[in-house]
């Protein structure tokens, strides 16, 4: 929920690397996105996530992918799949996996892309913006409301979101069977 302290994660990265939250402790926040490879929102947006991290990443709101869906269920969502997507978008941010799906159901992600902005207030990530990365999934030259971008721009003025949360706008995750 808004305002809530996000507990600290650490995925594989696209890269074979672990990629942890914490290692984001001198920014200001990270725009944590959780997406993957075949949802048709998740690929209309993904320039716009691109352009994301492109915009904040040096103003310190580095853009964080998670894809949590089960590849047995969504098999374009394998690891290998996350790789060759990352590879040829050329992504200059994480794209992580996370198998046990435990960091999506810590954060309450239920589609794809679903955004979290968080703010760093001390040692403690808190959520600031929970939702859609704008109102037009279809038509990005259509946009009238960036709202990752006005939660982000708020933070970076020292003010407090006016938005702090939409409808996510995307399929859903693909939980494992349990």
């Amino acid at each position: 929920n808004i305002g809530d302290s996000v507990a600290d994660f650490k995925l594989k990265n696209f890269d074979g690397k672990m990629v942890a939250l914490s290692d984001y402790k001198t920014g200001k926040g990270a725009i944590v996105i959780f997406d993957c490879n075949t949802c048709p929102y998740s690929k209309a947006y993904n320039d716009r996530i691109i352009a994301l991290n492109k915009k904040y990443a040096a103003k310190g709101f580095p853009v964080i992918t998670i894809n949590a869906n089960d590849p047995s269920m969504s098999p374009g969502d394998s690891f290998e799949e996350m790789v060759a997507r990352a590879k040829n978008k050329n992504y200059d941010f994480p794209y992580l996996v996370d198998e046990t799906q435990a960091v999506a159901q810590a954060f309450g992600a239920t589609n794809t892309p679903h955004v979290f902005v968080l703010k760093k207030e001390g040692d403690d990530f808190k959520v600031a913006y929970i939702g859609t990365i704008d109102n037009n999934s279809r038509d990005a030259s259509a946009v009238t409301k960036r709202y990752v971008e006005d939660a982000v721009e708020s933070l970076l003025a020292g003010r407090s979101v006016s938005t702090p949360s939409t409808k996510a706008i995307g399929c859903g995750i693909k939980w494992k069977n349990s």
